[in-house]
């Protein structure tokens, strides 16, 4: 299969989707769980590139987490050197290796969030970085993941918009895109407008407590219709069906609020990941201001809402932060 029409002197890359009978499994490759996909690579005569119609063999295996020691260590390795980090939260990693067992592309998926992908500099440009962003797309579809974030640096846009990613909101340093054209669009079209003033509150509400009502009960007394949205990520201690429930319930009384999914739109580190900032100190400001820029830019003016209410959190020295860059 030709996963790129790219022009005549550069590198193409093919591959097959199937272990073929024809040869084994190579060592890297034997793990449970592992998925073997076999590659040829055609180089074109470049400096750094093997003669004209040379063929180099790679392979391209996606592991489930977490790779071994050994490979743990030359992945990390293989990111550090690309200014990338491992967040460490990668449900599969996609390794591209050369008949040397060196790494020279890689790749992975976090959830519905594709992630981490780095390829030799040797490679840019030969089609080895989409090869490895279809191989992980495959892989998440077979196991009924068909929805599919990324987040990256802005520069690389036009080129993740060629294969079917758009853009949903773009900052200075990032830029977070989906696999469907129309997928925010259509979070936005499923939530009733309101006239007048309306305002909005982002809660978590792990549990909700007397706190996120006095919250509610006091936004609500100050705009006409008051959106409340119940933050959809996973990992804390109630799941998110649970806490969307105690929210609508424990507010129930309050006649001007509605309550609705953030769906994978606010206050997600799962969807705005920032393995691509190198400057750790700085991840939470990125994240915050990806966040806070859909918000302001799509989500506010598409529903009318000119005020958005927050509690303190003295306790809380994250949401502080994020509540101060907010302002």
């Amino acid at each position: 299969m030709i996963l790129q029409n790219i022009l005549p002197w550069r590198p193409l890359i093919c591959y097959t989707e199937k272990n073929g009978p024809e040869r084994p499994a190579s060592r890297f490759a034997r793990r449970k769980g592992a998925l073997q996909r076999r590659f040829r690579l055609f180089a074109g005569a470049t400096g750094t590139m093997p003669a004209p119609n040379a063929e180099v063999k790679m392979e391209l295996t996606l592991f489930p987490t977490p790779l071994s020691g050994r490979w743990d260590k030359r992945y990390k390795e293989f990111l550090s050197a690309s200014g990338l980090r491992d967040e460490g939260d990668a449900d599969v990693i996609g390794l591209m290796l050369d008949d040397d067992m060196r790494i020279v592309a890689c790749g992975a998926r976090a959830g519905h969030t594709l992630k981490q992908f780095a390829v030799a500099p040797e490679l840019e440009g030969s089609g080895v970085f989409a090869t490895m962003l279809s191989a992980l797309q495959t892989d998440a579809v077979e196991r009924g993941v068909t929805r599919l974030f990324l987040c990256t640096k802005p520069k690389n846009t036009a080129m993740l918009n060629s294969m079917g990613f758009d853009a949903i909101v773009k900052t200075d340093d990032a830029v977070l895109m989906e696999n469907r054209r129309n997928g925010f669009g259509a979070f936005l079209d499923s939530i009733p407008r309101h006239e007048r003033v309306c305002g909005a509150i982002v809660m978590n509400a792990d549990p909700f407590t007397r706190g996120h009502l006095h919250l509610i009960e006091y936004a609500a007394a100050h705009c006409d219709a008051l959106y409340v949205f119940a933050v959809s990520e996973g990992g804390s201690m109630f799941t998110p069906e649970e806490r969307f429930d105690m929210i609508e319930r424990g507010s129930a009384h309050v006649a001007n609020r509605y309550v609705y999914s953030s769906d994978a739109y606010l206050v997600s580190r799962a969807t705005f990941p920032a393995y691509f900032i190198r400057d750790e100190s700085r991840v939470d400001a990125v994240r915050s201001d990806l966040d806070i820029e859909l918000f302001r830019t799509r989500i506010a003016p598409a529903l009318n809402i000119t005020r958005r209410f927050v509690g303190q959190e003295p306790f809380s020295p994250t949401t502080k932060a994020y509540n101060d860059r907010m302002k």
